[in-house]
């Protein structure tokens, strides 16, 4: 045992000194309290944070800090989607509907860089399939006058 135990005021270590006589070790501010933590898990997890908080009495006590959260990322670029915020799951669940995403296509999944371009893409393929069927339209028609002329021929 390093640290003098006291026993009805006289000390085990310095039998021959009592308690009042014995050096004090001087008061700094590095000195800080321990605390043991209050919740199920006794480790420094993820989930277990804790910070030092003084209470107006001058007690110490922890204070559990929440976890921070990511927000909703755009699926196909991966940046953060704007008008969104940042909670934890079950903390969107008691947000209303409209609060949880944005008004447009594809509102709370992709951001409006995304959205645009795949409506431009889709526009872009359904003109390309108009052009390529007027395209043939006038491929059969220019193949049906040849094709009667040498029906003729025979």
């Amino acid at each position: 045992l390093a640290q003098a135990t006291l026993v009805h005021g006289i000390c085990s270590r310095f039998p021959s000194r009592s308690s009042s006589s014995l050096p004090r070790p001087p008061h700094s501010a590095a000195m800080v309290e321990r605390l043991a933590y209050r919740r199920h898990s006794r480790y420094n997890t993820k989930s277990n944070k804790v910070r030092l908080l003084r209470t107006p009495g001058g007690r110490l006590t922890s204070l559990v800090v929440k976890k921070k959260a990511k927000g909703p990322a755009c699926g196909d670029c991966g940046k953060r989607i704007i008008g969104v915020p940042a909670l934890r799951p079950q903390e969107y669940r008691r947000l209303k509907k409209r609060e949880r995403r944005v008004n447009r296509a594809y509102g709370g999944s992709r951001c409006a860089k995304c959205v645009r371009t795949r409506v431009m893409r889709a526009f872009l393929i359904e003109e390309q399939k108009c052009v390529k069927q007027v395209l043939a339209e006038k491929m059969s028609v220019g193949k049906e006058e040849p094709s009667g002329k040498k029906s003729k021929k025979k």
